[in-house]
């Protein structure tokens, strides 16, 4: 499998969920991870899978790991 290789034309893409649901969108890409703003939506469920567990953060890391594929206009996350 080929990796995950994200750069600054990755910022403002939605991410979403394996069934296409927004949880958040691309603030910046440093060092090639995408730092995250959630969605308000996104239950504390999805926020616990994903490691983001401090409700007082701005953005988040999302891991290269968790990430199923890149399009033009968003990062489509795995199951």
């Amino acid at each position: 499998m080929a990796s995950i290789n994200l750069t600054d034309d990755d910022e403002g893409k939605r991410v979403v969920n394996s069934e296409g649901s927004k949880i958040g969108k691309v603030m910046k890409v440093k060092g090639g991870r995408a730092h995250v703003n959630p969605d308000p939506s996104i239950t504390d469920q999805i926020r616990s899978t994903l490691g983001w567990d401090d409700d007082d953060e701005d953005s988040y890391v999302l891991e290269t790991d968790r990430i199923k594929k890149v399009t033009d206009k968003e990062i489509r996350l795995k199951e």
